[in-house]
């Protein structure tokens, strides 16, 4: 393992533009452009003097730059996910590789279960994991069998208005639960809940404890963390907003 924190990403591919889209209407995606926001992206983890894997870019893949939702990380464990898209289910191989190459210890989602990346949270010791679309409850139970004896606790959480649990919620780094309302089942499930006044703002990704990564197009939301003593840094993700993506599934992190 690497002294300095990593970030696994996964350069697009180029039939991003036939990405799944399910809760929103699909729209037109412009590749090149894609492919800039994700470079600057890369970049401002660099800038912070992150190292960068990156996974093998697969071009029949489209979905496979949301690397996030291949593998998730706890410590010196890689889950490699099974995802609830049959069409994403390829993407795990390469992502198993590089948890492998890091000298990570791998573990596995077996079917009947599934689970998505995008549906597990991290705060703390508590694991929350949106069962809906993609994850459903025997991947929720294998993954507490994964992590429980590391001591995770993991919360199921109902997910019916977005995509992804962190399609809905993420959290600050104190733990405050972060989300817009009209995409969260039920706030009152979170022992602190903020609302937030944009959907993208929902998207945070925690660096240090004083530094969050989030959507350029959050401005209001923007300010209200940096009210709370939190700097912020805002990148244009448009492109992949515009595919349900959002700042967290377009890395791993591995401190």
């Amino acid at each position: 393992m690497n002294e300095r924190p990593l970030v696994l990403v996964r350069e697009p591919a180029a039939s991003l533009a036939e990405g799944i889209v399910t809760h929103i209407q699909r729209s037109a995606i412009d590749v090149e452009r894609a492919r800039g926001q994700w470079q600057a992206y890369v970049q401002v983890w660099r800038d912070l003097g992150w190292g960068i894997h990156e996974v093998a870019r697969r071009d029949d893949l489209p979905d496979s730059v949301f690397i996030e939702d291949a593998i998730v990380v706890f410590g010196d464990v890689a889950v490699i996910t099974r995802p609830g898209a049959d069409a994403r289910k390829p993407e795990t191989a390469a992502a198993e590789q590089t948890g492998r190459d890091l000298g990570l210890h791998i573990a596995h989602i077996e079917g009947p279960g599934t689970l998505d990346g995008g549906d597990v949270l991290k705060n703390g010791q508590t694991v929350y994991v949106g069962q809906g679309g993609r994850t459903n409850a025997e991947g929720i139970r294998q993954l507490a069998d994964i992590i429980g004896p590391r001591g995770y606790s993991v919360v199921g959480v109902a997910v019916t208005k977005a995509l992804h649990l962190k399609s809905a919620i993420t959290a600050l780094p104190d733990g405050t639960i972060i989300g817009y309302e009209p995409v969260v089942d039920d706030p009152g499930l979170f022992p602190s809940f903020l609302p937030v006044p944009e959907e993208q703002g929902a998207h945070v990704v925690v660096v240090d404890d004083h530094t969050v990564l989030m959507s350029a197009r959050a401005p209001q939301t923007a300010s209200l963390f940096e009210a709370r003593g939190l700097q912020v840094i805002s990148v244009d993700i448009e492109e992949f907003e515009a595919l349900e993506g959002c700042v967290t599934c377009l890395s791993v992190r591995v401190r």
